[in-house]
């Protein structure tokens, strides 16, 4: 049984590599352990930010179970994640199968596709409120009035809000998941889909027992960080929706779990109860991509 290497033998073979790594340890401490750390705390706590905290125990838990607008958020939230990372999912894939070619025509489309992925979303927000905005001058209400409709009020509509969120979401996105499905469908070898062909196999047989199998980490990675990105929905909301005095806009329509957080922290300064959102935010978002990292895996086991 070989003995442990002493520790002055350890700093002298692997010292400089150590000291190499000390200013990103202090930065990811200081930026990012400590304030996770301290919103925690915060969460235990009624702040204000400029008084004390005061240590509240749970109770900023058990308010959140009788506070309307949150549980109003969450069901806002649920809804819209759901149908955004399925829709999105299914025109990702949908997508990838139609742009796989390696021609001009293809790479050009892909392109089109991936770009809102890349641009500011600040920007593309800022272009939905235009493309919706209420009068003639929106370009929604534009194409409307050219088949001689009347206005829409897309943003004062509450059984709107949802659906346009969504399509911004997948329009948005799609094109990311493409390039990633793109990624998966070039990875999957020839030789089995011409096997599969010489045992009389069709397209379609083809692409439910070959295809979707083998894209089975693609498709988990996608639908992880689009629950992600889905669960943490904010400048939609705050940009396109949001009226003067309420950001979930008419009737909460829009309301999300992270605009009522900002509402709550920075509009009305109850941080310690903010904190408390975000951090069930954390635990919604961790159970359910755990649960679909082990059925990703025990998919890929059957």
């Amino acid at each position: 049984m070989a003995s442990p290497v002493p520790l002055r033998s350890r700093l002298r073979r692997y010292g400089t590599s150590y000291a190499m790594l000390l200013p990103f340890l202090a930065l990811f401490a200081g930026f990012l352990l400590w304030p996770l750390a301290n919103s925690l705390y915060l969460s235990f706590t009624t702040f204000d930010g400029i008084n004390p905290a005061a240590f509240t125990g749970l109770e900023n838990f058990r308010l959140l179970l009788d506070d309307r607008r949150f549980l109003h958020s969450l069901s806002n939230t649920a809804l819209y994640v759901v149908v955004s990372v399925v829709l999105g999912t299914l025109l990702s894939l949908g997508l990838a199968l139609a742009f796989n070619g390696t021609g001009w025509a293809h790479r050009i489309m892909r392109t089109l596709f991936f770009l809102p992925s890349v641009t500011s979303s600040i920007a593309l927000m800022l272009m939905w409120k235009w493309v919706l905005f209420p009068s003639d001058v929106g370009l929604a209400n534009t194409i409307v009035s050219w088949f001689g409709g009347q206005a829409v009020a897309w943003l004062a509509t509450p059984g709107l809000t949802i659906p346009i969120l969504v399509l911004m979401a997948v329009w948005g996105g799609m094109g990311y998941g493409m390039v990633l499905y793109v990624a998966g469908l070039g990875s999957i070898p020839e030789e089995y889909h011409e096997a599969a062909k010489i045992d009389g196999a069709s397209t379609w047989r083809r692409f439910r027992h070959i295809t979707l199998p083998l894209l089975r980490p693609v498709t988990t990675y996608v639908v992880v960080t689009g629950l992600i990105g889905a669960f943490q929905v904010f400048e939609a909301v705050y940009i396109v929706f949001r009226a003067t005095n309420n950001i979930g806009g008419v009737l909460d329509s829009g309301l999300m779990i992270v605009p009522y957080l900002y509402d709550q922290g920075f509009t009305h300064f109850k941080l310690g109860y903010a904190s408390a959102i975000a951090w069930v935010l954390f635990l919604i978002i961790f159970v359910l991509s755990l649960a679909n990292l082990r059925l990703g895996r025990a998919m890929k086991e059957l």
